[in-house]
């Protein structure tokens, strides 16, 4: 865990007359711009960035009329060490970033080798008032998977983009070389992991055979987010990722043939629609033309 110490003030509110007696867990996060859930005031909380009356917050405060609410920014008392990985950089702003993440490294995790500690090295420092001491993924993609990664370089982003992900708007398309030949060409499979509810769109993209075995590229829009899902559910289905030991894939590769190629999702500042894609990686290329 970082050491954060209390930065610039990002926001300050005056409590006006209550209907009710409220507590700071629930009030706050309803009065920052800043902060858009529960989950992220508490952290905020629980990291001394939010101050009532002059003093350090906690959770249990009740609020009255008349206190002040600070929000501070965060900063580190120990510079974060940076891993020194080039990243094609898709999208930047003040705001948010989109990477391309390449395989073989977590995104984040209590290693030094995380696209996490990457960002530093790729991405510029944010002007804004409410930045990050650091850029962060605002979600992950498995180690193996390589492609569309966004990045949150403020808290106000990083707060709206996990409403966003809560809300399941934003729109991620992934990319998957899997086994077999598929009828129906698109279809929607429904099944749970760890009973929980989850569901997969695919649409078989292109098929063909190498030594007379069958395989087919699918795009794939998952509909929740659970962990390792297009892997479960290609695996349960009978048609594993290219890859994929972990789930059953019995074909030769070194890699896992799975991306993320495509994402659509509104921009935490300023609304405005964006979409981002990107290229079909060299290895899905050298895999198809095997076919020929």
């Amino acid at each position: 865990m970082q050491n954060f110490k209390p930065g610039d003030c990002i926001e300050s509110h005056h409590v006006l007359a209550l209907e009710k007696k409220i507590r700071l867990q629930d009030y706050g996060f309803t009065v920052f711009e800043s902060i858009k859930t529960k989950s992220a005031l508490k952290k905020a909380i629980k990291k001394g960035l939010i101050f009532l009356n002059g003093r350090v917050a906690e959770t249990s405060d009740w609020i009255e009329q008349g206190q002040i609410l600070e929000l501070y920014a965060e900063e580190l008392h120990h510079k974060k060490k940076v891993f020194p990985l080039r990243l094609e950089v898709i999208f930047e702003d003040d705001s948010m970033a989109v990477v391309n993440k390449p395989e073989g490294y977590p995104t984040n995790g209590n290693y030094f080798k995380t696209i996490e500690n990457a960002l530093a090295f790729n991405l510029k420092v944010s002007s804004e008032k409410d930045k990050l001491p650091y850029p962060q993924p605002v979600h992950r993609l498995d180690n193996p998977t390589s492609g569309l990664l966004i990045i949150a370089k403020t808290l106000t982003s990083k707060s709206f983009l996990s409403v966003l992900f809560e809300h399941n708007k934003v729109h991620k398309t992934y990319l998957a070389i899997v086994e077999g030949h598929f009828d129906p060409l698109s279809d929607v499979i429904s099944l749970d992991i760890d009973g929980k509810q989850s569901s997969t769109n695919y649409r078989v993209e292109k098929a063909f055979k190498i030594n007379q075995e069958d395989f087919s590229v699918l795009s794939l829009k998952p509909s929740s987010g659970r962990t390792h899902q297009l892997r479960i559910h290609l695996s349960k289905i009978g048609h594993p990722i290219v890859g994929d030991k972990t789930y059953g894939s019995l074909k030769t590769s070194n890699t896992l043939m799975l991306f993320a190629s495509s994402l659509e999702l509104h921009h935490p500042k300023t609304n405005k629609r964006l979409s981002f894609e990107t290229e079909l990686p060299h290895k899905f290329v050298k895999f198809i033309n095997r076919s020929l």
